[in-house]
């Protein structure tokens, strides 16, 4: 016990020490921070140098063979592989929580057209994938048919929602889905970043958007509204307790939804034994923060405090995971993983490009470019383009986006869907899926596309 406990300081201290370095790193080099490359990024870039894989190989090809293993020991590597499945779970439950959840009705009035157009987005990169994998990555690389998954997966979901996902591909025989996701995840982090700042630019010469600053009173609020003084519902210990009712509850969804598949529809198809438990966590948060609301409480909750747990959460998940990442699983994949990579990167762009002004004619770009950031490179990656593209909050893009989580996050980006897409095509087959998929994107864009070019946008 002790040995482990021991194990355990010394894996997450050198971890933080890395987050660390790399954050002195980003803060010195002006080229990294300009483009937004995430500390964690780099952290789990210079751990991945100093491991086995890149630096252990460089000394064992030159005659150091007791450095084989590079810098960081393989008891190190092997806490940090079991990290991002426990704490993208944390990240989840954490979500909704300090947040008053609206009305439906509420929501749909403020972000219906940000709603269509993500799950257009997202929905899109399903049938992309699954096509490009079905007519070209399987027949000509031997690709395994949930290939077609990873897109979304990694580039709507990030780097948590790859981890979290790992025990489900190796159960499904797809081991080296992890690996191809994460790199997927980090090409869309910095291809997003990119594009984005250029996007912005190019919006700004065409007068698309200003960035000149306004009176105060002309901007849009983005502040979040100060927590009711209840101090014993704002302590750390409190919030940490309520992200783990959350979890729980999610546990408990799990067991029963597994329990009823296997007591009707399970010998024929099985969907729940492979869904993780991070995208019901994040339905036990919203229970959790309702329950909290009808009792008056909800505002009490510091939204601050949970999103610095959030945040620690997940750069101690993109350092671990992608410290750990097996570069010879993307070297033996590599021509299907930069097609991979083109096709969601081309069809953000264009789909971005195309809907956006069509779905919301008012400050399409300031309110879609929220959306674009989150289906190329995750959540955090659509507020950094909102703030570049708006940042005084004259369109009130932040709080639409933060509206159109609650209808989007709890199936895609993540969501329940993401959880079961890869075993849905395994059990289902892909032509069945991405028929299915193909009839929700143009259901969605056609939808998207009717009602909000009739009432400009909303």
């Amino acid at each position: 016990m002790e040995e482990t406990l021991s194990q355990l300081s010394f894996a997450f201290l050198l971890l933080w020490g890395l987050v660390l370095v790399a954050t002195l790193f980003r803060h010195m080099v002006p080229g990294v921070r300009d483009v937004f490359v995430p500390v964690s990024l780099v952290a789990g870039f210079l751990g991945l140098l100093l491991g086995p894989q890149v630096l252990g190989n460089l000394f064992e090809a030159l005659g150091f063979t007791k450095l084989s293993g590079g810098l960081i020991p393989d008891r190190v590597l092997d806490v940090w592989k079991e990290l991002p499945g426990l704490f993208i779970t944390v990240i989840f439950a954490s979500l909704f929580l300090g947040k008053p959840i609206p009305r439906v009705r509420t929501m749909w009035q403020q972000a219906g057209p940000q709603i269509m157009l993500g799950h257009s987005l997202a929905w899109g990169q399903y049938v992309v994938g699954i096509a490009l994998t079905l007519f070209l990555l399987t027949p000509f690389w031997d690709a395994h048919p949930a290939t077609g998954t990873l897109l979304e997966i990694s580039f709507v979901g990030g780097h948590g929602t790859v981890a979290g996902m790992s025990d489900a591909f190796t159960e499904l025989g797809f081991e080296e889905a992890v690996d191809i996701g994460l790199g997927l995840a980090t090409v869309g982090v910095i291809a997003g970043a990119v594009l984005g700042t250029i996007l912005v630019n190019w919006a700004t010469r065409k007068k698309i958007i200003n960035l000149k600053k306004e009176d105060e009173s002309e901007i849009g609020s983005d502040k979040e509204p100060e927590p009711k003084k209840a101090q014993w519902l704002r302590t750390f210990s409190v919030h940490l307790a309520l992200i783990g009712v959350a979890i729980v509850i999610g546990w408990l969804l799990q067991q029963l939804f597994i329990w009823a598949e296997e007591n009707t529809w399970g010998d024929r198809i099985e969907l729940f034994r492979y869904t993780p438990l991070f995208p019901l966590a994040m339905i036990g948060a919203l229970i959790v923060q309702v329950s909290l609301d009808r009792f008056g409480l909800g505002e009490t909750l510091d939204r601050k405090l949970v999103n610095r747990i959030s945040a620690g959460s997940l750069d101690i998940l993109i350092t671990s995971a992608l410290a750990t990442l097996s570069l010879a699983a993307i070297g033996g994949f590599l021509v299907p993983f930069i097609l991979l990579a083109l096709a969601a990167i081309t069809w953000n762009v264009v789909g971005f490009l195309y809907l956006a002004p069509r779905m919301i004619p008012k400050h399409w770009f300031e309110r879609g470019a929220g959306d674009f950031g989150q289906s190329i490179g995750m959540a955090a990656l659509g507020l950094l383009l909102i703030q570049l593209a708006d940042p005084q909050n004259r369109s009130g893009a932040k709080q639409r986006f933060g509206y159109k989580q609650v209808l989007f996050e709890p199936v895609v980006g993540g969501g329940l869907f993401t959880a079961a897409s890869a075993p849905l095509i395994v059990q289902v087959g892909s032509v069945w899926v991405l028929i299915g998929t193909f009839i929700l994107t143009a259901a969605f864009i056609a939808g998207g596309l009717w009602l909000f070019r009739q009432n400009n946008g909303g």
